[in-house]
């Protein structure tokens, strides 16, 4: 594990702290990583809805709407059980 240095203004470290007490973090460092851990997985899903807004219309394939909800529900279920999501 590497170590790495922030800089933080006092108002958004006093923050942090509260937050840390209120979520009950033992450490800052827990909460940092914590907190990019998060955004690692949101931008991911960012990635993935783009990515899936470019497949929109590009089946040449009739597809009913019964079909298109069966798709979007094991879509869904598939991200869920991915990012951990419920």
């Amino acid at each position: 594990m590497q170590a790495i240095t922030i800089k933080m203004e006092d108002r958004l470290l006093e923050e942090l702290d509260q937050k840390l007490e209120y979520h009950r973090y033992s450490t800052r460092t827990e909460f940092i990583r914590d907190a990019i851990r998060e955004k690692l997985s949101e931008l991911e899903k960012e990635e993935v809805l783009k990515n899936l807004a470019l497949l929109k219309g590009s089946s040449k394939r009739k597809t009913s709407d019964a079909e298109l909800h069966a798709a979007r529900d094991k879509a869904f279920e598939m991200l869920e059980k991915k990012f951990n999501i419920k």
